[in-house]
């Protein structure tokens, strides 16, 4: 597996998204969920993304149970800030200094591990100035509880007012063939600006752009996707267009259409030989099964042409996509 360099921390070209192992994508199975996780890395995917909320708390005891005995091959990476009890219930978005320092006391305690690799914030609270919920990070920078810090669905200013308290190592945001916002609004090139790497999360749109999903009956009924404004009515049949483009262009290079949204999202990427103006480019597609992981892994050696991207632009341009990221947009982008 190749490596990119998100700031100064060395990454493997493509990592893995652990959320879905435990909820929001139907029912988990830990076993697969652990075996997934194995197989990861001795493909050499060693950058695991996690976070608190997930599960709650379910997710991270998870990643730590399976990385037991091999956490020097792991760049680990987990988030702050999506306040959630132990019921399950959302508590809000928290930022508070003393938040900050209990949520990754509590997470070096579930993950079993000394340092965290990369700490996020997950959101950003609005009603604490950065300043504060930045300063708290260089606190634990400075105590050797995270070796990084990083910072989730944040504008372009937010973005830079956090850089000026503690080095931003990396943005983390939605970004795929149907989520190009981040050309859009700023953030990659703040990114490029600052030196800041960019984690690409959802890369094959929730896995609608593998093209398996032709319909609501193709999700569990606990499935978060259910209640997201992409998957209903006019919005679902216009984005299914749009994943048929893709899917065309798959089938012509011989890939499925999930290595392909993959491949063009490798290929933003910037630095030497990469696209001019763009930030290091990582993504890290969720999946809770070995056999995805392993067509996603393949992912790396696509080489795409000139015509390639020229096709793939016309069938996904910015802003192609129908509907809203999320139910409730209030949270992201602040």
């Amino acid at each position: 597996m190749r490596t990119r360099t998100l700031g100064d921390l060395t990454v493997p070209a493509e990592g893995l998204g652990c959320m879905g192992m435990s909820e929001f994508y139907g029912t988990g199975d830990q076993q697969e969920a652990e075996r997934t996780i194995h197989r990861a890395l001795d493909l050499g995917i060693t950058f695991l993304d996690t976070a608190d909320m997930y599960g709650p708390f379910t997710n991270e005891r998870l990643v730590g149970q399976a990385i037991a005995g091999r956490r020097d091959e792991v760049v680990l990476a987990t988030k702050f800030g999506n306040e959630r009890g132990e019921d399950g219930s959302f508590r809000g978005i928290n930022g508070t200094p003393d938040y900050v320092r209990r949520a990754c006391d509590a997470s070096l305690q579930r993950l079993g591990v000394d340092v965290i690799d990369l700490y996020y914030q997950h959101r950003v609270d609005t009603k604490v100035p950065i300043e504060d919920t930045w300063g708290a990070l260089k606190e634990l920078v400075d105590a050797g509880k995270i070796r990084h810090a990083g910072i989730s669905e944040a504008a372009p200013e937010t973005i830079r007012r956090a850089h000026a308290v503690q080095p931003v190592t990396a943005v983390q945001t939605e970004y795929s063939l149907w989520t190009r916002d981040p050309e859009d609004d700023g953030v990659l090139a703040t990114c490029a600006e600052l030196g800041i790497g960019f984690v690409a999360y959802s890369p094959i749109g929730r896995g609608f752009l593998s093209g398996q999903i032709r319909s609501l009956d193709d999700l569990a009924p606990d499935d978060f996707r259910r209640r997201n404004p992409r998957f209903q009515g006019e919005a679902f049949e216009q984005n299914l267009r749009l994943v048929d483009r893709v899917r065309e262009i798959a089938d012509e290079k011989g890939v499925t259409a999930s290595q392909l949204a993959l491949a063009w999202v490798m290929t933003q990427s910037g630095g030497p030989g990469g696209r001019a103006g763009n930030p290091t480019i990582v993504p890290i597609p969720g999946t809770k099964r070995v056999a995805y992981l392993e067509e996603n892994a393949a992912a790396v050696d696509i080489a795409l042409t000139d015509d390639d991207l020229r096709r793939l632009d016309e069938a996904a341009p910015v802003g192609a996509a129908a509907g809203d990221r999320y139910p409730d947009m209030s949270t992201v982008h602040r």
